[in-house]
């Protein structure tokens, strides 16, 4: 499995072990600093920053703090006091392979990893068959599955048995929503758990602590404030991120001193965090629409700035602008479902980058829109009285004259044609009998709505005869 790390980053990881299960050697020291302690597992010492840095005790753990309270469910089961298997979901580099590794370790079970990309169905029940053997000579196995969503409803499914009977400890790892990518017998079984994205602060405590770390740089170099400044920014709340770049501005370093202008050279950018089939996609595109909604221009742009940097598709973002335009702007602003719709068109007509223009005028232009939500509050209305069935008859003289005999059957018979009167509106039945004066249509003060709204009133009393 390989993940990438953005420019100037090792985007083959894999090969480098930042996925492996601990390796069951360990050395001669032990940690005795609560009941999460256990043998350090042996790590080769050409291994990434990243990986020797990994903590090997609850204590060493960065960040999460919402999930490792006393007593809650993850501080209980790396503890070794808790038994439930665990949905692990969040961003890449919070610590969910480090966190399956010390609830591993907490009470010396057997810990077995697979990765989603490369393990089939064979694969999985061999595990299995593993730790069913194990159970049989008292040893419990822990199985870490990186990346499940990746896995098919049938893999999924060769799981349940296993989990639900306890032959084996599932800890799960998914960047994608759970509940849209999990099966959900097998989400039912297991606790789903949120990892967030480490804070700043909590990426200066790593990286202060692997500058001076035996395990990791050894005091080789210390850290200008600029450049640690930096580096935070680069991470973007990824801690395998913050040390990998790390690593790389460190082993380019010509002094004791890791500057500003190494860093920057070593790394060419921070990679956007956005994964277009995880919880990115959702988070920013919901962020994106509720700050047009709230009328924060600039809010806006961010977010549409961070979909586009991150290579989301141009079409997804227009089809929403789209839907925004009537859903949230309606009749306040007519004009905005037209440039919406124009941008949309753009899109398929120019493509990136140049649509990226047309996205920003259209995401502006919603934005600072006067807002109503009267067009999906009045559709939304009359489709739930449609759906409880108040569909009365058609009155006959709307019914369809156009064929031979409708006559003879009350159809079209007695309708009045509208621009045969002088104003272009007169009174005249049209909803079925039992909806007659049902208002669905609500304009607000907003914008054209504020003009849109008196003339309604005066429609529905001349079509009304009220």
């Amino acid at each position: 499995m390989s993940r990438g790390f953005g420019a100037g980053f090792d985007e083959d990881a894999d090969e480098h072990g930042l996925f492996d299960a601990p390796d069951n050697t360990t050395d001669d020291s032990t940690d005795s600093d609560g009941p999460a302690a256990h043998s350090r597992p042996y790590v080769r010492p050409e291994a990434p920053l990243a990986v020797r840095m990994r903590p090997t005790t609850l204590d060493e753990v960065v960040g999460q703090s919402h999930l490792l309270a006393p007593g809650a469910p993850l501080r209980r089961l790396v503890d070794g006091s808790g038994a439930s298997s665990v949905m692990l979901y969040g961003p890449p580099g919070t610590g969910k392979t480090t966190l399956a590794s010390l609830i591993s370790g907490a009470t010396g079970r057997k810990f077995e990893a697979l990765s989603a990309l490369s393990a089939g169905v064979k694969e999985v029940r061999g595990v299995i068959d593993l730790a069913r053997r194990r159970l049989t000579a008292g040893e419990q196995t822990v199985l870490f599955i990186d990346e499940v969503h990746r896995f098919s409803k049938t893999q999924q499914d060769a799981l349940l048995a296993a989990v639900e009977n306890r032959i084996v400890l599932l800890v799960a790892a998914t960047t994608a929503h759970p509940t849209s990518s999990v099966v959900s017998p097998l989400l039912s079984r297991s606790l789903v758990l949120q990892l967030q994205p480490l804070s700043s602060a909590d990426i200066e405590v790593l990286l202060t602590r692997a500058a001076n770390d035996p395990r990791g740089l050894d005091g080789a170099v210390s850290i200008a404030e600029d450049a640690m400044e930096h580096l935070v920014r680069l991470a973007a709340g990824d801690a395998r991120r913050a040390l990998t770049a790390l690593e790389a501005a460190a082993g380019a370093a010509t002094g004791p001193t890791l500057d500003l202008a190494t860093v920057e050279a070593s790394v060419d950018k921070a990679a956007v965090r956005y994964d277009r089939d995880g919880y990115q996609h959702y988070d920013v595109i919901s962020a994106f629409i509720k700050s047009i909604r709230g009328s924060d221009v600039d809010a806006a742009l961010h977010y549409l700035a961070r979909m586009i940097t991150a290579g989301e598709d141009p079409r997804f973002i227009a089809r929403r602008l789209v839907v925004h335009a009537s859903e949230d702007v309606g009749m306040a602003d007519p004009t905005a479902l037209q440039t919406a719709t124009a941008a949309a068109t753009a899109v398929q007509m120019i493509g990136m980058p140049e649509a990226r223009l047309a996205l920003a005028q259209a995401t502006i232009h919603l934005a600072t829109a006067p807002k109503s939500g009267a067009v999906i509050a009045a559709l939304g209305a009359a489709m739930a009285d449609v759906s409880a069935g108040k569909s009365g008859a058609v009155p006959p003289h709307l019914r369809d004259g156009h064929y031979k005999g409708a006559e003879g059957l009350g159809n079209a018979v007695g309708y009045k044609y509208p621009h045969n009167d002088p104003g272009g509106v007169l009174r005249q039945q049209y909803p079925p009998d039992e909806l007659i004066g049902v208002d669905y249509y609500v304009p607000t003060d907003h914008g054209v709505e504020r003009e849109i709204g008196p003339r309604v009133g005066k429609l529905r009393r001349i079509v009304r005869g009220s």
